[in-house]
C-alpha cells in the first residue's frame, strides 16, 4: 500500500485524512528526543515537526514552506538529516532525534552554535536552528570539509537574509574548534 501524500494547504496536516473516521484513530509511538524519551498517543496523519512544536514544545525547529524546500524544519533522526514537515510523525517510533535543543551542554553552546555567534553566520535567526542541523549533520561525518562539502552540507537549507559566506565561515571555524577538542 502506497503513501499517499497531499501538498500542505496551511490549513491541515500533510497527512491528514479526509474522512472522519480515520480521524479518531490514534497510536502510540516511543523515540528518544534530545536524550529524553517520549511516549505520546498521536493521529497518524501528524507530521514529526507537529509533534515537536506542538506536542513537545520544542520551537527550534520552524515550518518555513511545509513542503520539505527550505530546511527550517531539519532535525537529525536516526543518524541522518530530514526535513521534520515532510516525517509522518509515526516514522519517528523507535529512533533517535536530536533538535538545536539537545545541541548545548547545560548553559555552554555547541561549537557550532557559538561558531556561528562569533563569526556572525545569522541575520534573523529563522533558518539558523536549520542550517545549524544540517552543519551537525555534516561535521558528525565529516570532519574536515571543503568549502564545497560546506555548501552541498547546507544545500537544503535557504536563507533569505545572507548571502551564505558567514554561514559557510560559521560551519568551518566549527569544524576547526571541534578538532582542537572543543
Amino acid at each position: 500500500m502506497g503513501k499517499s501524500y497531499r501538498i500542505n494547504d496551511g490549513k491541515r496536516s500533510v497527512f491528514e485524512p479526509q474522512t472522519k473516521e480515520k480521524k479518531m484513530e490514534m497510536k502510540t509511538i516511543k523515540f528518544v528526543i534530545n536524550g529524553v524519551k517520549q511516549e505520546l498517543r498521536i493521529p497518524p496523519w501528524r507530521t514529526l515537526l507537529e509533534v515537536i512544536r506542538e506536542d513537545l514544545k520544542l520551537t527550534g525547529a520552524k515550518e518555513g514552506c511545509g513542503q520539505g524546500e527550505c530546511g527550517s524544519c531539519t532535525v537529525i533522526m536516526g543518524g541522518k538529516s530530514v526535513n521534520s514537515c515532510l516525517v509522518p510523525a509515526m516514522e519517528a517510533d523507535g529512533q533517535e532525534i536530536t533538535t538545536i535543543e539537545g545541541l548545548k551542554n547545560g548553559e555552554e553552546l555547541h561549537p557550532i552554535q557559538e561558531a556561528f555567534v562569533e563569526h556572525a553566520g545569522m541575520q534573523c535567526g529563522f533558518c539558523t536552528p536549520g542550517m545549524i542541523m544540517s552543519a551537525k549533520h555534516l561535521l558528525d561525518h565529516n570532519s574536515d570539509p571543503t568549502l564545497e562539502e560546506i555548501q552541498e552540507g547546507v544545500s537544503g537549507n535557504f536563507c533569505r537574509c545572507t548571502g551564505y559566506t558567514k554561514i559557510f565561515e560559521s560551519i568551518d571555524a566549527a569544524a576547526k574548534s571541534m578538532k582542537g577538542g572543543r
